[in-house]
């Protein structure tokens, strides 16, 4: 303990001796010390400052990426959160899509062309059917048997005499033609009304058609709106025809769309092959640099054959033929010496592939043929199949039907009221089509010879409908339900319906002057009727009435 003391006390008396303010003479070193250390002092305090704005500006430098990164991460999640929000928009879109999608098949599969129900039929109407006195079953009955059923035998007779002049024609038109170079042709089909056993009108009319085919070693290739590639809604319901070699591509070789150079060849096709001269298309009656038939030649070409095949036979019959419309390739006149005469159209057509399906060109007596977009366009006429779906459905149906009775009073009344008004944008292919759908729609006992007067003013209610909607489907095309005993291609079965009253839509006159007509058929319905309508003393029009019930 007095050791330690010690050591203190000499420390404290040795920094005391030591001190410098002490002894102020004889340290004269002291001021410039001090002013050396205030330098260095000084500077240090400069780099000590030069370091702080250094760490400053580090600092700075790290919160801004700091804020940089905070941001980019907010902006990453934003988007993230904005893509699965996309994502669920999508997946949202695709369901509507799909249930769109899905209720559109079942509208042509199981609601094809809503004919309405009877509970129904007076709520699809506005006021056309209101305060129009409609004829009773007597009648129309008594109609029926006076105005049509008449005319049953007249066109047997016609058709008897058209279908044998027509074969005599078409042989001598084969007999004429030049086999290695001219179309070849085949036996005329009836079609139509005149063969369905549904036009009242006169005069009668015969449509027949004719197939025909190019030379070897050519062939024809179709190609129609619904088989895949697009086409534009004014061209729905056509096709188109190539020519084309026997076993070529229908899209041709490439040798054909390049420029070979001379010390090049074609190892697919010989040079001879391959040179297709314009004049040569033209002879197979196609558009001119083109290998698509062109139908305008084709009507020539046709009117050109049947006037040299008449030439060949006219010393056998004792009547004169000429062309009554020449705008038309077959429209043609039988003229007696007596002065009656009979009209028939002899229309060439192309089969769409091994079908009974035909490329037609011309409609006579209708304004279709104006409506086709170019020439090497060609309409597709379904009334091969038409026939034949009535002829099936006539087998399953009552005797004495009244599906027939009931488009041919239709036909008469729309035709008449044409012939009081002028004529509308509805004619008789669209009764025909009303029809169609009802015999799909309706069961076999709903067509009873009795439910006439039912069955015609549901067709009426359900015309007016059409017209009120713009929209009457064709009945072949777009329809899964056609009858397998059909053999209907199956590529028209799965095409969107093609509605035939789409012209109403862009052009509101003819709709309007339509509407117009429909109306006014309708209040004279019973005028039109009575006018050719024996008159039925009361008692029998009452023994009619306890018979049909």
């Amino acid at each position: 303990m007095p050791v330690g003391v010690f050591r203190v006390c000499l420390v404290v008396i040795t920094a005391i001796i030591n001190h410098p303010l002490l002894f102020p003479k004889e340290n004269g070193t002291v001021p410039e010390n001090v002013e050396e250390i205030i330098q260095k002092m000084k500077e240090r305090e400069e780099s000590l400052r030069l370091e702080q704005l250094r760490l400053e500006q580090e600092i700075a430098d790290q919160e801004a990426t700091q804020k940089a990164l905070e941001k980019a991460a907010e902006v990453v999640e934003e988007s993230k959160e904005e893509r699965v929000r996309w994502d669920m928009w999508t997946a949202l879109s695709m369901v509507i899509f799909l249930l769109i999608e899905l209720w559109r098949q079942d509208f042509q599969e199981g609601n094809w062309q809503d004919t309405g129900g009877e509970e129904d039929d007076m709520a699809v109407l506005g006021k056309a059917f209101k305060g129009v006195a409609f004829p009773d079953k007597a009648v129309l009955a008594s109609f029926y048997e006076k105005r049509i059923l008449g005319t049953t035998g007249d066109m047997a007779r016609m058709r008897e005499l058209v279908e044998g002049f027509a074969d005599d024609l078409l042989e001598a038109l084969r007999s004429v033609c030049n086999r290695d170079a001219d179309m070849e042709v085949e036996d005329c089909m009836g079609v139509g009304s005149m063969y369905e056993n549904w036009r009242v009108r006169k005069p009668f009319v015969c449509d027949l058609i004719v197939p025909f085919a190019p030379p070897e070693p050519y062939c024809f290739r179709s190609q129609v709106w619904c088989s895949g590639d697009p086409f534009p809604p004014d061209e729905q319901g056509y096709g188109t025809v190539k020519v084309c070699r026997a076993g070529e591509n229908v899209t041709g070789c490439i040798c054909d769309k390049t420029k070979l150079g001379e010390d090049m060849l074609c190892l697919l096709h010989s040079q001879v092959n391959t040179t297709r001269p314009s004049s040569e298309m033209e002879d197979l009656l196609c558009f001119k640099n083109t290998q698509y038939l062109d139908a305008n030649q084709v009507m020539k070409w046709f009117q050109i054959a049947v006037t040299k095949a008449w030439n060949r036979i006219s010393h056998k019959y004792e009547f004169d033929l000429s062309f009554s419309l020449l705008d038309s390739p077959g429209a043609l006149k039988i003229k007696f010496r007596s002065g009656k005469s009979i009209a028939f159209n002899l229309t060439p057509v192309v089969q769409y592939e091994n079908s009974d399906v035909y490329f037609i060109s011309h409609f006579p007596r209708s304004s279709l043929a104006a409506d086709l977009p170019s020439s090497t366009h060609w309409f597709l006429t379904f009334a091969v199949y038409e026939r034949r779906f009535i002829q099936l459905v006539s087998k399953t149906l009552p005797a004495n039907a009244c599906h027939v009775s009931c488009l041919q009073i239709l036909s008469f009344l729309h035709g008449k009221q044409c012939s009081l008004t002028g004529p509308s944008g509805l004619t008789n292919y669209h009764l025909k089509t009303v029809m169609l759908h009802f015999l799909q729609a309706r069961p076999s006992q709903d067509w009873a010879p009795e439910k006439l007067e039912a069955r015609l003013q549901d067709m009426l209610k359900f015309l007016e409908k059409c017209l009120h909607e713009k929209k009457l489907y064709h009945f072949f095309i777009g329809n899964r339900k056609v009858p397998a005993e059909l053999g209907f291609p199956i590529v028209f079965q799965r095409a969107e319906p093609l509605n035939l009253f789409r012209p109403f839509v862009l052009h509101r006159d003819v709709y309007r002057k339509t509407v117009d007509t429909f109306h006014e058929m309708l209040r004279n319905t019973s005028a039109l009727i009575n006018e050719y309508t024996v008159h039925i003393p009361l008692a029998h029009t009452n023994g009619i009435h306890k018979q049909s019930l």
